[in-house]
């Protein structure tokens, strides 16, 4: 039994592979056929795309045919024209040969007449030298004179009156300059000063405080003077109680100090009640009011600027101006003037407008702290422009109004024309009787001090001198060059506001006398 199973089970497995085989075999049949029809496929599908680039690669190589013969007509076209302009160009050019042959032939003639012409004129010149020697000669016969002596009289005829109109040329450009500059200039001042209002203040050093009476005197003063002596040690300011009735004195150069007296001596007159602890509490709290009124008067006039970027001891220095007076003009209101004209002008002239109005609002910053320093205002104020980084421009503006430095920039130029015009405006400032009449009195011993001077006067409260030369000694060339030398000495060794005009007048009187008339000639005013 196990060998039929042997035997059965290997006939199965014989049957199992040849069924296996004949499986396989016609799979690969099958194949094949497919593989032969995917083939003649593919042969088809190449001969229809090979048929079909050949077509259309004729048509591209009929349609390139035809584009290249229309270009090369396009091209010939062109050929042509370019050959038909230099046809004309050519006939053109030989005209123009033509041309140019018959005028140099007519030049050629023109030269010959030139030559002739020139002949004559040379035979003509030799006869007009012949005739001008022989002149000479009878000249020379009549008037005893040789050729060279008459040349120098000549000269010298023709020197003087050459002088004379450069002169008068001289005095008529600068005439007209002086206009055309007068103009300008006050057509920018008008534009600088519009819409501009002035306080006007009186100078001093001293402070009034009034009292509800006359009791309130024995109470500053004090049991054995101590109220006053504690105010004036808290204070720094000198307190004076005299006769005046219902009125306290307060003295001192520190105007921000004495402001602060004031206001601590109303306070102490407001509580009614004076004492050494009220004293001190009173002079605090004075303290903090003004310094809050420098703070606010400086952020006041920088906003009205538009100036950003101050560094905060320019901006405690410039509030502080707001106390500060110089022959009764207040020097806030000074500095904002001087701002507002340089941006003006700036503005006009095409500079700068907030550097020019930067450089006037501190060209005074000096006088806020001169009086608790040694030094001119300008030097402390250019240390202290320094010493907070202001520019360039500031720190000479400085220098520069007060002429202790060379301007550097255009802007210096204008701040120095602004202070002076804020300075000398009617109104602006005050001075007293004795001041003026030493100025006056200086301004006619420099005028006087001059060779050939013979009355000098002041006038227009010393805006202008009128000085009155000696005819025989000045010339009136001369008298020119005496005004600007009297000016110059003028500027250098006098401090004034604003301008004086130097006016030197020269009058010569000739008289003739006949039998029935008086002549009175050459009457000169120069000025």
């Amino acid at each position: 039994m196990e060998i039929i199973t042997i035997i059965l089970s290997v006939v199965f497995l014989i049957a199992g592979l040849i069924l296996g085989y004949a499986y396989y075999h016609l799979k690969l049949i099958k194949k094949e056929t497919s593989a032969r029809q995917i083939l003649e496929n593919a042969e088809r599908d190449a001969e229809k795309i090979k048929k079909e680039t050949l077509y259309n690669l004729k048509v591209e190589m009929q349609q390139r045919r035809s584009k290249f013969y229309n270009e090369l007509k396009e091209k010939e076209e062109k050929i042509n024209r370019i050959e038909a302009r230099l046809l004309n160009k050519e006939n053109e050019l030989r005209k123009e040969q033509n041309q140019i042959k018959i005028r140099d032939s007519r030049l050629l003639s023109k030269e010959k007449k030139i030559n002739e012409l020139e002949e004559l004129l040379y035979e003509k010149h030799k006869k007009v030298d012949i005739l001008v020697e022989e002149q000479n000669k009878s000249l020379e016969r009549v008037s005893k004179l040789k050729v060279e002596e008459a040349k120098q009289l000549l000269l010298k005829n023709l020197e003087n009156r050459v002088k004379l109109e450069a002169v008068q040329m001289t005095n008529e450009i600068r005439e007209e300059a002086k206009e055309k500059a007068q103009k300008e200039a006050k057509e920018i001042m008008a534009c600088a000063i519009e819409n501009l209002a002035y306080d006007f203040t009186m100078e001093s050093t001293l402070s009034t405080v009034e009292l509800p009476n006359e009791r309130f005197k024995g109470m500053i003063i004090g049991r054995e003077g101590k109220n006053i002596r504690a105010f004036e040690e808290a204070t720094g300011v000198k307190v004076i109680v005299d006769d005046t009735p219902e009125l306290v004195v307060l003295s001192g150069f520190d105007p921000v100090a004495r402001e602060v007296a004031r206001l601590s001596m109303e306070y102490l007159i407001k509580n009614k009640n004076i004492n050494v602890n009220t004293i001190q509490q009173s002079v605090q709290r004075a303290t903090k009011e003004v310094d809050r009124s420098i703070q606010k008067a400086a952020e006041d006039t920088l906003r009205e600027m538009n100036l950003n970027n101050i560094h905060s001891l320019m901006r405690e220095n410039l509030g502080r101006l707001k106390y500060r007076y110089s022959y009764g003009q207040n020097m806030l209101n000074h500095a904002r003037e001087v701002a507002y004209l340089s941006g003006k002008m700036a503005a006009e002239l095409g500079f700068n407008v907030k550097l020019a109005r930067r450089a006037g609002l501190f060209h005074d910053i000096g006088k806020a702290i001169s009086n608790n320093s040694e030094g001119s205002h300008v030097s402390l104020g250019v240390e202290l422009a320094t010493k907070c980084r202001e520019p360039e421009i500031v720190i000479n503006s400085i220098l520069a109004h007060h002429e202790e430095a060379e301007p550097i920039h255009p802007i210096s130029v204008l701040v120095t024309a602004a202070d002076r015009i804020s300075g000398s405006r009617p109104g602006a400032r005050r001075d007293t009787l004795e001041a003026y009449t030493k100025r006056i009195t200086k301004l006619e011993e420099i005028a006087n001090s001059f060779e050939g001077v013979l009355k000098t006067y002041a006038i227009s409260a010393g805006r202008e001198i009128r000085v009155i030369v000696e005819p025989d000694k000045i010339p009136d060339a001369q008298a020119q060059v005496l005004s600007s030398d009297i000016a110059r000495k003028i500027k250098e060794s006098m401090e004034f506001p604003g301008q004086i005009k130097v006016c030197v007048i020269r009058q010569t009187i000739a008289s003739k006398y006949t039998d029935d008339y008086e002549e009175t000639l050459n009457l000169d005013e120069n000025q």
